[in-house]
């Protein structure tokens, strides 16, 4: 297992991390077989999503944003950001991957996106090659 670090610079911005997938799987020398991207955190996520146009991550950060704004009168939790945990459980914690040939296959469009919800802060991202 390879531990990736990301350093995030906002709340609710996602970064692409496919080129650093691809490392590990460089590093393990993995031809066939396959990836797991895993995040273990609770206020941040990770998808595959389009990485050709960024009006995409735009949309999708404002549309979380108005299906789970920041904050709600509803709000239980003691920390205050209870729109956090919601996007992230809605992104979902991990993504595989297959490979093929030393190669990710994603299609023409995709790419591994880490998405925070409660930053600025410095995660980690485990990514294990198979």
């Amino acid at each position: 297992m390879h531990q990736l670090t990301v350093s995030t610079a906002q709340r609710d911005q996602m970064l692409e991390i496919t080129a650093e997938v691809q490392g590990v799987v460089d590093e393990a020398g993995l031809t066939d077989g396959h990836v797991l991207v895993f995040v273990p955190h609770t206020t941040a996520g990770v998808t595959i999503n389009e990485n050709a146009d960024p009006d995409v991550v735009h949309d999708t950060l404002r549309r979380l944003d108005k299906m789970v704004p920041w904050r709600e009168p509803f709000d239980r939790h003691g920390e205050g950001n209870s729109a956090s945990h919601i996007k992230a459980s809605m992104m979902g914690s991990s993504v595989a991957v297959i490979v093929r040939g030393g190669r990710l296959q994603l299609g023409t469009w995709q790419g591994v996106w880490f998405c925070e919800f409660d930053g600025p802060r410095s995660r980690r991202v485990w990514v294990s090659a198979v």
